[in-house]
């Protein structure tokens, strides 16, 4: 509850606005609380001013990703190269891995073909 006659601060808070300080100390010890959160707080704007920075810093990240990607992409290259080769070894696939080219090879040589004669 408020008292209405003295300003609306509550009479259990001994005159002290609720929250405030309770003495000299108290109050130095807020003041230096408010002064780092403020200064938090300039840091939190300046670094979110920093658009040079904060693109480095991004770049940096997709630097990272694209570096993480390649040894994954190489590494499934090996496996895969791999697998072909020891599929070359064996006897009875070779046949077939043959005809899998030659058609590979005729679908692109038709699509080639297509394409140069789109415009005539």
């Amino acid at each position: 509850m408020t008292d209405a006659t003295s300003g609306g601060t509550p009479p259990e808070a001994g005159g002290a606005k609720a929250g405030g300080a309770k003495g000299p100390d108290e109050l130095r010890r807020q003041i230096e609380q408010t002064r780092h959160q403020l200064g938090d707080t300039v840091e939190q704007l300046a670094a979110k001013a920093d658009v040079k920075g904060r693109a480095r810093a991004r770049a940096a990240d997709l630097r990272d990703k694209a570096g993480a990607m390649t040894v994954q992409l190489r590494s499934s290259a090996v496996h895969a190269g791999q697998a072909v080769q020891s599929e070359l070894r064996r006897p009875s696939s070779r046949p077939m891995l043959a005809a899998g080219a030659a058609g590979a090879a005729a679908v692109v040589a038709a699509e080639m073909w297509m394409r140069r004669h789109e415009g005539r």
